[in-house]
């Protein structure tokens, strides 16, 4: 039997008390409490940021517009402020050479955030992180690492025609050495662009132009998302539908749709493109039996494909049908609002597959 004296020894204990808090705080950076808040999607990045520079100087920004402007979608402003030109760093236009540098600082103990306008522009900047990021580590034996964070508006916008409309996850999951992350909501986008920056290996972070101003509840004490583990968003029982990014609202809307005609469906937030959580997948076809899978992406080499190969290897004698997708059509993205709305997936086509795989009559 412990005694009171015992008891009130443990909390008075300085030593004892410091490692007690320690342990205690540290469960509460991963396992949040009820203690919510309604914040929009770009607040939640810019408080992910904030707190991490606070925490580790060596952390900082640099984009084109981060500084003066606050950001071209207002996603760091106040952080010029706060943090001051050298942590804070507005670019020229030139993604190419500001990468560069930043993967340069990161080779040499520093953690950079670099901000791009869009996905789309980054292709300019491929050199550093395909052919420097991704590989030092591996071509140094070890040596040198590269811990840096690439992030910025992914896939299309709108009419916004087709050099600004593509969608690059299978791109870069594509490139050993990276890390691939792709984000639906406020909550995760705060939670794993923290873990991104405090990661040791290159990251590429995907954010969507059209979520920045989308509101979710993100706790108000400080949490991680585990890099690599995706989120059954919602339970089902007869077909499982994986999606990430934007096209999670596709997915989740077509589950609605489905539930109307008693058609229970499983709805997976991939969230984590590369390391790829197929094994999350792999549970709920076991208990499915089916599986559509809906992104943005080109079909050639697309991420569903690569989910596609994986079931089928690891889970064939649990799938009742084919694997089944929709994806973007395999073409670039026009201008004409109607040829965007066939562009990209949507609701009424995913259920009509959802059927097909179900052997519903359509």
């Amino acid at each position: 039997m412990v005694s009171s004296n015992a008891v009130f020894h443990f909390w008075v204990n300085p030593i004892e008390t410091y490692i007690f808090a320690v342990l205690f705080k540290s469960v509460l950076r991963i396992i949040p409490t009820d203690n919510m808040r309604t914040i929009l999607f770009r607040e939640a990045l810019r408080e992910a940021m904030n707190e991490e520079m606070r925490r580790d100087d060596k952390v900082f920004l640099m984009g084109e517009e981060v500084a003066e402007y606050n950001g071209a979608y207002k996603v760091s402003q106040g952080m010029l402020a706060e943090f001051g030109p050298k942590r804070v760093i507005d670019t020229p236009i030139a993604e190419l050479g500001f990468t560069a540098i930043a993967v340069g600082a990161a080779q040499n103990g520093l953690r950079p955030i670099v901000e791009y306008m869009t996905w789309n522009f980054a292709v300019l900047a491929l050199d550093q992180i395909l052919n420097t990021a991704s590989k030092m580590l591996a071509m140094s034996g070890g040596q040198v690492g590269c811990p840096i964070v690439f992030r910025g508006a992914n896939g299309s916008a709108g009419q916004l025609g087709a050099q600004h409309s593509t969608a690059f996850e299978s791109l870069y999951a594509n490139i050993p050495g990276l890390k691939v992350i792709s984000v639906s909501n406020p909550y995760d986008a705060k939670g794993l662009l923290k873990s991104a920056i405090r990661d040791n290996d290159p990251v590429v972070f995907m954010e969507s132009e059209v979520m920045y101003g989308e509101k979710g509840e993100v706790p108000e004490e400080e949490y991680l998302i585990p890099i690599g583990k995706a989120k059954i968003v919602r339970e089902g029982t007869d077909v499982t539908i994986v999606s990430f990014n934007k096209m999670m609202k596709v997915a989740l809307g077509t589950a609605e749709e489905l539930a109307k005609e008693n058609v229970s469906a499983e709805v997976i937030d991939l969230r984590t493109i590369r390391p790829m959580d197929w094994q999350t997948i792999l549970e709920s076809v076991k208990k499915t039996n089916r599986l559509v899978i809906v992104e943005e992406q080109w079909p050639f080499a697309s991420v569903s494909s690569e989910i596609t190969y994986r079931i089928q290897k690891e889970g064939f004698d649990y799938l009742d049908a084919p694997i089944r997708r929709i994806t973007s059509a395999d073409a670039p993205m026009h201008y004409a609002p109607n040829l965007v709305a066939a562009y990209l997936p949507d609701v009424p086509r995913t259920v009509k597959l959802v059927k097909e795989v179900m052997y519903m009559k359509k």
